[in-house]
């Protein structure tokens, strides 16, 4: 089959921050299955005048390509729902989204935009129960996994040229757990976006992993609102996964449902608290034998049941039995889609709003950050009270704020 993959190349569209885990993992595994795969750019603003060239290139590009399958890794509101719309009446095209953060994302995002989708992936249970009790039938429960291409046994503690590392975005508690740590005498080497070491090349992650005697994990993903409480979210990522798969010693913070793919204490180890965390990296620093019995279970148990080839084959192989509620062959109508794109240019009116709008911002927290904080805190409140129109043409977010979108 051709699968079009709508997704970004780097991490939050920016090159400097690396190749993005999707571009990195899905594609390859995709191909591994014997599929055709073309990219979209999603992701990167600086692809696009804004929002509604994006979504006239998408359709363009469908039109072209023609794929069987549209694999779509949805940040927010970047494609309409109207484009999505007019794939699904004029193409014969699967659309398929993988969604990333439902734990949180569910009640702003995902509700609103799977109906759009013939099959919508989640890898939070919580979420799939949400879905059902909202009537939403075409949602599919997954999970992260590890790449089959890295897959490599684990090295033995004393070949190990790393004892703790940890790679990631320096952002949230991170920085907090790296000093608490650094304070009970042990010292992280840490990978990523906003640490010392910086950025490191896709293919460099899981030597690392497999090279370090621990690596650490966290699935705290951030300050979230449920109404007018704030909470933190705590989710399996891919990470967990990933490292055990590459041949390293996974040890990650706690989440809900982790010990349906992993036994803990047995093919990975979990931690609750920095005095927790630090006891636990004494002890298996100092006893490596079980340390690399933990490690080669991890390593068997990703091998077996928790690859990409084995998520993927499962997903697609759902997806082919939506082919009975498929659209025309007609071809996509460009003409239409120009009508409804004219919904998102701005007048004068609107434009004098955002100026307006922006300017507390700004003068609070200065020229780069205040443009981010503005746009954040007018999505925060038009999909709690716009919902659905926030991601169509007309939402306000995407509208006046595209390049900090």
């Amino acid at each position: 089959m051709k699968i079009l993959c709508v997704l970004g190349r780097h991490n939050y569209g920016n090159p400097a921050r690396g190749n993005g885990y999707e571009y990195a993992h899905f594609l390859p595994a995709l191909r591994n299955l014997g599929h055709e795969v073309v990219l979209f750019e999603s992701f990167d603003r600086s692809y696009y005048l804004d929002f509604a060239d994006m979504n006239r290139k998408l359709l363009q590009t469908v039109k072209q390509e023609k794929p069987d399958i549209i694999f779509c890794v949805l940040l927010g509101y970047e494609v309409w729902l109207e484009t999505l719309q007019l794939i699904r009446d004029s193409s014969e095209s699967i659309l398929i989204n993988w969604s990333t953060d439902d734990s949180w994302k569910y009640e702003q995002f995902s509700r609103f935009i799977s109906p759009a989708f013939h099959l919508y992936a989640t890898t939070c249970a919580a979420a799939m129960t949400k879905a059902v009790r909202d009537g939403y039938g075409n949602f599919f429960l997954t999970q992260w996994a590890a790449d089959s291409t890295i897959l490599a046994e684990p090295l033995p503690s004393c070949d190990c040229k790393h004892s703790v590392s940890f790679i990631g975005t320096s952002y949230g508690n991170r920085p907090r757990w790296m000093t608490a740590l650094a304070e009970r005498g042990i010292r992280v080497e840490c990978f990523g976006f906003g640490w010392e070491n910086g950025t490191v090349a896709a293919e460099e992650i899981p030597r690392i992993m497999r090279d370090s005697i621990i690596s650490l994990n966290f699935g705290d993903s951030g300050v979230h609102w449920r109404g007018l409480r704030p909470y933190r979210s705590r989710q399996i990522k891919a990470r967990i996964f990933e490292v055990p798969g590459a041949g390293g010693f996974l040890m990650t913070e706690d989440a809900d449902k982790l010990n349906n793919f992993y036994m803990p204490n047995s093919e990975i180890v979990t931690f609750t608290s920095p005095d927790d965390l630090a006891q636990k990296i004494r002890h298996y620093l100092d006893h490596p034998e079980a340390r690399d019995r933990i490690a080669r279970a991890g390593y068997a148990r990703t091998r077996d049941t928790h690859t990409y080839i084995q998520r993927f084959s499962a997903l697609l192989a759902a997806a082919q039995t939506r082919q009975s509620v498929q659209g025309t062959a007609s071809g996509i109508d460009m003409a239409h889609f120009e009508i409804i794109a004219r919904r998102h240019e701005l007048g004068a009116v609107m434009k004098l709003f955002r100026e307006c709008w922006r300017l507390p911002f700004v003068m609070l927290w200065g020229k780069e950050r205040g443009p981010r904080a503005a746009r954040r805190m007018l999505f925060e409140l038009s999909w709690r009270l716009a919902g659905r129109h926030t991601y169509t043409v007309s939402g306000w977010p995407g509208r006046l704020f595209y390049r900090e979108s």
